[in-house]
């Protein structure tokens, strides 16, 4: 991959796939969880950093805090926009990489992260930049495509992708919305905690709707389902095999 994905061609299949459904809703619900504090704390400054249509920031600027949005696609950039026209909330939205902005930026009470890293050319790189915008004692939202998932899910389909797995050559390989650099858990952890943050929250992200096949879906009682999820979540083991993990972590301050 030798550039970060833009949006602009998949703007509205991307919100159809990824939000507008029980999958993208569950995933909403668990991230809202996650970050019940800031619903209850004085306004904030806070950065989504590749924001795409900026429902997480729209939530939190309902709250009375300060958003600054970014993002590649100028479409998705521009549906931010006009949701928070339409709830009547300001926030300042740029209309750049990460890469691009955060050298002119201060650093945040919160940041915001999700669902990008995957997607980067070079995503360490990119994260420390990322990091680096969070004020000493504020928080990083971090939220990631998991490699455990992605490998586990290919492997019980069976067929012809054993064998790329095998030789680690599957990464990259499928359709559009397949991101090219899915991220282990423990190695991003390693990561945040050799630059002195701390892991507050871990949470796994659908640990079991990703593995059960249409048959065995539609036998199943979507409620029970939903309440499973929400259940195991936050589990050791189980949140390691969510499709997506989300990580809650806080900035050391000096001394």
């Amino acid at each position: 991959m030798q550039q970060d994905r833009n949006f602009d061609d998949l703007a509205e299949r991307f919100n159809a796939r990824i939000y507008d459904t029980g999958k993208g809703q569950l995933r909403l619900e668990i991230l809202k969880q996650d970050l019940q504090q800031f619903t209850e704390a004085k306004p904030l400054t806070i950065w989504d950093a590749g924001c795409g249509a900026g429902q997480m920031s729209l939530w939190l600027a309902g709250f009375g805090h300060q958003l600054t949005l970014c993002d590649i696609s100028e479409k998705l950039l521009s549906q931010a926009r006009q949701e928070f026209a339409q709830a009547r909330l300001e926030a300042s939205f740029h209309h750049a990489s990460i890469q691009q902005l955060a050298p002119q930026l201060p650093a945040f009470d919160l940041v915001i992260c999700h669902a990008v890293v995957e997607w980067l050319a070079t995503p360490l790189e990119t994260l420390k930049q990322v990091m680096d915008r969070v004020k000493p004692g504020g928080y990083l939202s971090l939220m990631f495509y998991n490699r455990n998932a992605m490998v586990y899910k290919n492997i019980i389909r069976g067929g012809w992708r054993l064998e790329p797995i095998l030789n680690d050559r599957y990464i990259g390989v499928g359709n559009k919305l397949s991101p090219p650099n899915p991220q282990y858990p423990f190695e991003l952890i390693q990561f945040l905690q050799s630059n002195d943050f701390e892991i507050k929250q871990q949470s796994g992200i659908r640990v079991f709707s990703d593995y059960l096949n249409s048959e065995t879906r539609r036998q199943t009682n979507e409620q029970e389902l939903l309440a499973l999820e929400l259940q195991y979540c936050r589990m050791p083991t189980y949140r390691d095999m969510g499709r997506y993990v989300h990580l809650l972590t806080e900035k050391k301050s000096p001394g």
